[in-house]
C-alpha cells in the first residue's frame, strides 16, 4: 500500500498554485471603495469559486494528455492565478490591524498561507517559475528508461519498473529497474535548483524567511514548533519501526547472502518499492507464519480480473494473436478498476455517506491509457467546489492499488463534506487530516472484513494469524513513517540553504539512512538527482502531511471504534456499516478548514493533540513479538560517518 497521494487535489490549504485562463481586466481594476475586510473576504470567495473550474481543467488537462500544448496552458494558468493572487494579498494588507471578524482573520491567514509555490511579484520570474514547474511535473509524467538499440530497444516507464521491484525477485533486475527510474531524474537537477531560488523569492516577498518557513506556518501554531513537534512524535514510534527493520534485514541477509544489506543498512533497490517507504510487496520474504491463512491480497485480485479478462475474450471470441485481444484486455483492466473502486465506495456508503456522483464514473481516469503519457501519480481532484470530483490513477489489480483506491476516495468525500464551506474553507483542517481521512478506513480494512468481500480466505483465530495480520500493515504504516519525515528535512534544508545545490544528492542519501536506515548499494554522485524520482518533490507538494496522517489515522480510527461500540483489542476493530462511527466522521469532514484544527480534533478525539499513543497500541503484540525474533540480533544500523556528520545539527532533525 503506498501513500503518497494529492498531488494535486487542489485544496486552497494544499495547493493554491493554479490559475484561470481567460485574460481579464487588471486584478485591481473593480475593487470596491470602502470595502470591509468581511466584504472583502467575501468577494475573494465568490471570484474564486467562479474561476475554480478553469483553473482545475487546465491541470486536469496538463496530467492526463502531456503535450507541450498542455503543458503550455498549464503554466500559463499558473501564472494567471498567482498574478491574482499577489493582487489578493496586497489587497489584504489594507486590513492589518483593523477590526474584523474571527472567520475573515482566519480566512485571510489561510490566503496568505494557501500556496506552496508562493509566487515572486515580479511578473517575468512568476512566468518563469510556472513554466518550471510544469516542465519538472511533464517530465515525471512522461520518465522513461530505455536500453538497448534500435529494434531490440526495451523502453519502461514507472509502473512497469515498479512491477519489477513488486515481483521480481531477482537481485540485478530490481537493481536495474531502480537505476532505470532514478535515470529519469537527472534534468530536473538544474529546473530545481532555480526553482527553488524563485519560491523563495515569493516567500520572502510575503514575509517569510523562505519556502520551508511559509510551509511550517499552516499548522495554527508558530512554525517553529513543527520541527520539534514531529520529532517528538518519531521518537514515540522509532522503537518499533526499529525493530520491523531490524526484522526486514534479518529476511533479506537469508535471501540475498552477502548483498542483503549495506553496511547494516536496507540495500533501496530490495525494498519492493521505488522509494522504500512501503514494504508490502516482500510479503512473500517477509510474511512470518505462511501457513496461518492467507493474506495474498494481490493474488486475489489478480485471478478476479484474469477470470473477467478470459470471459470478455471468449465473449467477444478474441483468439490470442489478433490485434483486437489489445482491445480487449485494455476494456478488462477497465472494468477491474471500477470494481475495485466500486468496492471501496461502498465502505464509504455503509458508512451513511452518499454514492459518488455519476460523473465521477464519467470522467476519472482509472487506468493508464494506451495512446499517451498521463502523470499515472495518484490523486484526487476537486473540479469545481459543488460536488465534480474526480481521481486519477493507473489502477492494477495488486493490494498497494486496492488500499490506494480507498485513500483517494477519502479525500473526495472530504471534499463532499466540506463542499458547503465557502471556498477559502474547503480544505483540510491541517493537511495531514486530509492524508488521513482514507487511511482510517484502511485501517478497517481487518482480515475479517477483507473474507468477507471474498479477497482472502477464512482466517485461523490464534496468534499466528494475528501476527500475519499485524505484519501486513505494519509494512505499509510503520515502514512509511521515517520517510514521511524525511523528505521535508530535506527540502527545509534546501529552502533555508543549509543543503547547497552542490550537495542536493548527498543530504539526500544522508537523511534516508539517518531515518529509514536505507542505502543505495553504488555510489550516487551529484551527477544524479535522486529526490526527483518522488513525484512530491517535481510536484512541490508538501510532505509532512503524509508523516501526521500516519499519527492522526489510528486516533481516528481509535475514536471511531469507540463511537461504533467496539470494546475488543483496537487492532481487530473494524466499523463497517456503522451509522453512528459514519455520522461522527461526517461531521469532522464537513468543518474543513473553517476552524483551528485543534478543536476539530478535540471533537472527534477528546484530545487536542496529536499523539503516538494509538500506533503503539495498534501494534503492541507485534512489537512484541519482533523483539522475540530479533533476539540475538545486532539490530539497528550506524549512519556511515561523513554522513553521520553531515546529519548532525539540522534545524528540526530528530537526533
Amino acid at each position: 500500500m503506498t501513500y503518497r497521494h494529492l498531488l494535486l487535489a487542489l485544496s486552497i490549504a494544499g495547493v493554491l498554485t493554479l490559475s484561470a485562463c481567460k485574460r481579464e481586466p487588471s486584478p485591481d481594476a473593480a475593487i470596491p471603495k470602502d470595502e470591509t475586510a468581511d466584504q472583502f473576504i467575501e468577494r475573494v470567495n465568490h471570484e474564486l469559486k467562479a474561476m475554480y473550474p478553469e483553473i482545475t481543467a487546465a491541470q486536469w488537462i496538463s496530467n492526463t494528455y502531456i503535450t507541450d500544448d498542455s503543458k503550455l496552458i498549464a503554466a500559463k494558468s499558473n501564472e494567471r492565478f498567482l498574478t491574482q493572487l499577489n493582487s489578493w494579498l496586497e489587497q489584504a494588507k489594507r486590513f492589518e490591524g483593523k477590526d474584523m471578524s474571527p472567520q475573515t482573520a482566519r480566512a485571510i491567514n489561510l490566503l496568505k498561507l494557501g500556496t506552496s509555490m508562493p509566487p515572486p511579484q515580479d511578473p517575468e520570474k512568476l512566468a518563469e517559475l510556472t513554466r518550471i514547474a510544469t516542465d519538472m511535473e511533464g517530465m515525471y509524467g512522461a520518465g522513461t528508461y530505455c536500453k538497448g538499440e534500435g529494434d531490440a530497444q526495451d523502453c519502461r516507464q514507472l509502473g512497469e519498473l515498479e512491477d519489477v521491484l513488486r515481483n521480481d525477485r531477482d537481485y540485478d533486475d530490481q537493481l536495474d529497474a531502480w537505476r532505470g527510474w532514478h535515470s529519469i531524474a537527472k534534468p530536473m537537477r538544474g529546473e530545481y535548483e532555480r526553482f527553488v531560488e524563485l519560491v523563495n523569492e515569493g516567500a520572502r516577498d510575503m514575509g517569510y524567511a523562505d519556502a520551508g518557513e511559509l510551509w511550517r506556518s499552516g499548522y495554527d501554531m508558530p512554525p517553529t514548533q513543527i520541527g520539534p513537534e514531529t520529532d517528538r512524535l518519531w521518537s514515540q514510534v522509532k522503537p518499533l519501526y526499529d525493530q520491523l527493520h531490524c526484522y526486514a534485514r534479518t529476511r533479506l541477509e537469508s535471501k540475498y547472502p552477502g548483498e542483503g544489506s549495506v553496511d547494516g543498512l536496507l540495500p533501496a533497490h530490495l525494498m519492493g518499492n521505488m522509494w522504500q517507504q512501503d514494504w508490502s510487496n516482500l510479503w512473500d520474504l517477509l510474511e512470518p507464519y505462511p501457513d496461518a491463512g492467507s493474506l495474498d491480497i494481490s493474488g486475489a485480485l489478480k485471478k478476479q480480473y484474469e477470470a473477467g479478462l478470459n470471459e470478455l475474450l471468449v465473449k467477444q471470441n478474441v483468439m490470442l494473436d489478433t490485434d483486437g485481444r489489445a482491445e480487449v484486455v485494455h476494456a478488462a483492466q477497465l472494468e477491474m478498476a471500477k470494481k475495485m473502486t466500486e468496492r471501496a465506495q461502498d465502505f464509504y456508503v455503509s458508512l451513511g455517506m452518499p454514492k459518488l456522483p455519476a460523473s465521477y464514473w464519467d470522467n476519472s481516469q482509472f487506468i493508464k491509457p494506451r495512446d499517451r503519457d498521463v502523470v499515472c501519480h495518484a490523486s484526487a481532484w476537486d473540479m469545481n467546489m459543488t460536488g465534480d470530483v474526480r481521481t486519477k490513477m493507473c489502477i492494477k489489480p495488486n493490494e498497494e492499488d486496492f488500499t490506494t483506491i480507498y485513500h483517494e476516495l477519502g479525500h473526495l468525500y472530504y471534499d463532499l463534506a466540506y463542499n458547503k464551506q465557502p471556498p477559502l474553507f474547503q480544505a483540510g483542517a491541517n493537511d495531514g487530516f486530509h492524508e488521513a481521512i482514507g487511511d482510517t478506513i484502511v485501517l478497517a480494512m481487518t482480515p475479517e472484513y477483507l473474507h468477507s468481500i471474498g479477497l482472502v480466505g477464512e482466517q485461523q483465530q490464534g496468534h499466528d494469524a494475528l501476527i500475519n495480520s499485524q505484519m501486513r500493515m505494519a509494512l505499509a504504516k510503520v515502514a512509511f513513517l521515517p520517510f514521511g519525515l524525511m523528505i521535508d528535512r530535506w527540502r527545509w534544508g534546501v529552502f533555508d540553504g543549509s543543503i547547497k545545490p552542490t550537495e542536493y544528492n548527498k543530504a539526500w542519501w544522508q537523511l534516508k539512512a539517518k531515518y529509514q536506515g536505507v542505502a543505495p548499494v553504488e555510489a550516487r554522485g551529484e551527477e544524479y538527482f535522486d529526490p526527483g524520482a518522488k513525484y512530491h518533490v517535481p510536484g512541490n507538494t508538501p510532505y509532512t502531511r503524509y508523516f501526521l496522517s500516519h499519527i492522526l489515522q489510528f486516533q481516528f480510527y481509535k475514536s471511531l471504534c469507540d463511537a461504533a461500540g467496539y470494546k475488543g483489542p483496537l487492532y481487530e476493530c473494524s466499523f463497517y456499516g456503522n451509522k453512528v462511527a459514519g455520522q461522527k466522521f461526517w461531521s469532522m469532514l464537513d468543518k474543513g478548514s473553517s476552524q483551528p484544527w485543534q478543536k476539530t480534533m478535540k471533537e472527534l478525539t477528546g484530545s487536542e493533540q496529536i499523539d503516538g499513543s494509538a500506533v503503539l497500541e495498534y501494534f503492541s503484540p507485534l512489537q512484541e513479538w519482533l523483539k522475540q525474533q530479533n533476539e540475538g540480533q545486532s539490530c539497528g544500523w550506524q549512519v556511515p560517518a561523513p554522513q553521520a556528520a553531515a546529519a548532525e545539527g539540522k534545524p528540526g532533525t530528530a537526533s
